[in-house]
C-alpha cells in the first residue's frame, strides 16, 4: 500500500466490518449529522444545557466504540503492539465519544416540547 487514498480506506473498512455493516454505519453517521445540522438551523444556536448533558455520554461512547471495534476485529487489549495501535484505539474512542455526543444532543433537542421557551 503505497498511497493512502479514500478508495483504499473504504476498501479496508469494508474488509474489516463487511460491506453491509460499514455502509450502515456510514448512513447512520450521515443521518445523525444531518439531524444535528437541522437542530442548529431550527434553534439558531447551540443550547448549553443540552450540550452539557450530551457531553456526559462521551465516556460511554468512547468505551463502546473501542469494545465494538475490538469485537469486530477479534482482537483484545493484549494485541496492541505499537504506537500506531495506540493511536488507532484513541482515535476510535474519540470518534465514539463524538458520535454519542451528537446523538445525545439531537435526541434532547427533538424531545423538547414544541413551543416551549428555551430560556
Amino acid at each position: 500500500m503505497k498511497d493512502l487514498t479514500l478508495e483504499t480506506l473504504i476498501a479496508v473498512f469494508e474488509e474489516m466490518y463487511g460491506p453491509l455493516l460499514f455502509w450502515t454505519m456510514v448512513a447512520v453517521a450521515i443521518i445523525i449529522t444531518l439531524a444535528f445540522i437541522f437542530v442548529l438551523i431550527r434553534d439558531r444556536s447551540i443550547e448549553g444545557r443540552y450540550l452539557a448533558r450530551a457531553e456526559l455520554t462521551a465516556p460511554i461512547g468512547a468505551i463502546a466504540a473501542i469494545l465494538f471495534v475490538q469485537n469486530i476485529t477479534n482482537s483484545g487489549f493484549s494485541d496492541i503492539g505499537g504506537p500506531i495501535d495506540v493511536i488507532v484505539v484513541l482515535l476510535t474512542g474519540v470518534a465514539g465519544a463524538g458520535g454519542l455526543i451528537f446523538l445525545a444532543y439531537v435526541v434532547q433537542a427533538f424531545m423538547r416540547q414544541p413551543g416551549n421557551n428555551r430560556h
